[in-house]
């Protein structure tokens, strides 16, 4: 049988790749996708302790995460999409625009 402890080292294996993702990798895509994989990590958490806990607001949490992820995705990919329209790279050492 599936308890929450199952549930919940998904979760932190998840969060940990996607964690370690973000610290090593330069391509601005893949750190664009391990910040995804972290959120759904943390909302596989959240409904796991929804269902252990039988209450809905984790659930609510994970609408209201989802949304913002959904628009995060947007906003992010316009945002690289400019920059490689610019720079003509998506490595983040490349990226300097920011210095004056």
């Amino acid at each position: 049988m599936i308890t929450i402890t199952h549930y919940l080292v998904l979760s932190a294996i998840l969060f940990m790749l996607g964690v370690v993702g973000v610290l090593i990798r330069r391509n601005a895509i893949v750190i664009f996708m391990c910040i995804e994989l972290m959120l759904n990590a943390v909302n596989i958490s959240f409904v796991a302790f929804a269902y252990h806990l039988h209450s809905m607001q984790g659930q609510m949490f994970v609408f209201f995460t989802m949304t913002v992820a959904a628009a995060e995705a947007a906003v992010g990919l316009a945002i690289i999409v400019a920059v490689f329209r610019n720079k003509e790279t998506v490595n983040i050492d490349d990226m300097n625009i920011m210095k004056w």
